[in-house]
């Protein structure tokens, strides 16, 4: 799996998580989508998100040449 897939399994992950537990446990749950929500826009102008250093330190890769990511160099 790679940093960017990690990414989006968390964040999906995470938002399903919070809305369950707003339904049953406080509104306030919603918080943390909100704040996924946020992390997840900021990372699509900066192009990195705190969950990338925490996926890259176990081991993932980025997507990339050879990781079937589709902004392969290799064909250029």
């Amino acid at each position: 799996m790679t940093v960017e897939r990690g990414i989006r399994l968390a964040a999906g992950a995470i938002v399903l998580a919070s809305v369950v537990l707003a339904h049953y446990v406080s509104l306030n749950w919603l918080w943390l989508t909100a704040f996924v929500g946020v992390n997840l826009m900021q990372s699509a102008f900066t192009n990195w998100c705190p969950a990338m250093a925490i996926f890259r330190a176990l081991g993932m890769k980025d997507a990339g040449c050879g990781a079937g990511g589709s902004g392969c160099c290799c064909d250029k």
